[in-house]
């Protein structure tokens, strides 16, 4: 059995461009999807966020309309329940990335607000992408890679194919107005090689040992993809 690192937010919102805070967190999904395809495969799963904070849900991810009716809110609810991983989680300064098969980053507005510029977050990033361990991140999860520097300041990803939850699908979400920045501006401007696929449907990129989904619904599939990397 390996283990696979979960990199999550701290942050149970995310501030505004107005400075209003917009109550977040991480998506449901994009934990519960992974997390079942990893320990079905015999994978151990261990949950870091900054400074140790137990992850907050974002509610909206937990609505029957995103979880294609109440029976599926009820079981990913119900799962989240039962993660006793995401009630104890490590610190990341704490984390020995040697000791990870994989990493990976999921998503929700929180990434936005706290791993976007975590310091410990970019530098583990950075050192999983240089030892070859299989990385993979969805969604908003890619925020994570803003704040991955090397030591001439450049960024660990520049130059990568990749994707993340485009500006169509937040404009579709109704917060792309509202938002500070928005997360495809930021990959581009890193000089990443964003790959938009079309709004909502599942579209995942592989770059050597980088997997990234697009949106919630790439949580699965690109769950799939990190599991070849890991044989």
């Amino acid at each position: 059995m390996s283990k696979i690192l979960f990199v999550m937010t701290g942050a149970d919102h995310w501030t505004l461009a107005d400075g209003t805070k917009h109550p977040s967190g991480f998506w449901a999904e994009e934990v519960v999807a992974p997390y079942e395809a990893f320990t079905a495969a015999g994978h151990e799963v261990v949950v870091a966020t900054p400074g140790g904070v137990v992850p907050t849900v974002d509610r909206a991810s937990l609505a029957a309309e995103v979880n294609g009716g109440q029976d599926g809110a009820d079981r990913v609810e119900r799962t989240l329940a039962s993660l006793t991983e995401l009630h104890r989680p490590v610190a990341l300064a704490d984390v020995d990335p040697a000791e990870y098969a994989a990493v990976f980053v999921p998503g929700g507005h929180g990434p936005m607000e706290d791993l976007a510029v975590d310091a410990e977050s970019g530098r583990l990033l950075t050192g999983v992408l240089e030892s070859g361990t299989p990385l993979g991140v969805v969604c908003h999860g890619p925020a994570a890679l803003l704040a991955a520097r090397r030591e001439d300041g450049s960024n660990a990803f520049a130059g990568y194919r990749l994707t993340g939850f485009t500006n169509a699908e937040e404009t579709q979400a109704g917060l792309a107005a509202k938002a500070p920045w928005l997360l495809q501006d930021r990959l581009e401007g890193i000089g990443a090689d964003f790959r938009e696929g079309e709004p909502w449907a599942p579209h995942v990129v592989v770059d050597r040992d980088l997997v990234t989904g697009q949106n919630p619904a790439s949580s699965a599939p690109l769950a799939a993809e990190l599991l070849k990397k890991l044989g």
